[in-house]
């Protein structure tokens, strides 16, 4: 198994970057360059984001499906990756602790690589992007925060 696992501080609430990291449809506008299109091509429950929604996130021609499968507003949001890396039994969670006046964002994954010798660099390189991502939705929850 390959694992990722880091900590970034948010200065707003935990209820702000959850809102920031549950809206599917939105994350195309902060997640950066590698997520042009973000949609819901599943809801959940509870509706849109909860469990069992499937989010689709990428720019053509990459795009992942993401499974959401706990959903503990405003704390825990956890996921699997249905398609589009090749990796098997990949989960993430994420934990929103209160800290600091604001929000510690604890972003762990763990997958198992489907080509043999490739967990170390695909470790380092989805640890890498996601660790943007939790940097860029804390930047956006106190941008919103800012700017109501």
């Amino acid at each position: 198994m390959a694992t990722y696992d880091f900590t970034v501080h948010a200065a707003a609430p935990t209820a702000v970057v959850f809102d920031v990291l549950a809206d599917a449809p939105r994350w195309h506008e902060w997640a950066g360059f590698s997520v042009a299109t973000s949609e819901w091509e599943r809801e959940g429950d509870p509706p849109p984001g909860g469990v069992g929604a499937i989010r689709r996130l990428g720019r053509a021609p990459m795009y992942g499906r993401e499974q959401i499968v706990e959903y503990d507003e405003p704390v825990h949001l956890a996921y699997t990756i249905l398609s589009g890396i090749p990796v098997r039994g990949y989960r993430a969670d994420i934990d929103l602790l209160e800290a600091d006046g604001g929000t510690t964002i604890r972003w762990s994954g763990a997958f198992e690589p489907k080509v043999p010798g490739t967990g170390t660099l695909l470790g380092l390189l989805l640890g890498r992007v996601v660790l943007g991502y939790a940097r860029a939705a804390a930047a956006e929850a106190e941008r919103r925060v800012a700017t109501p």
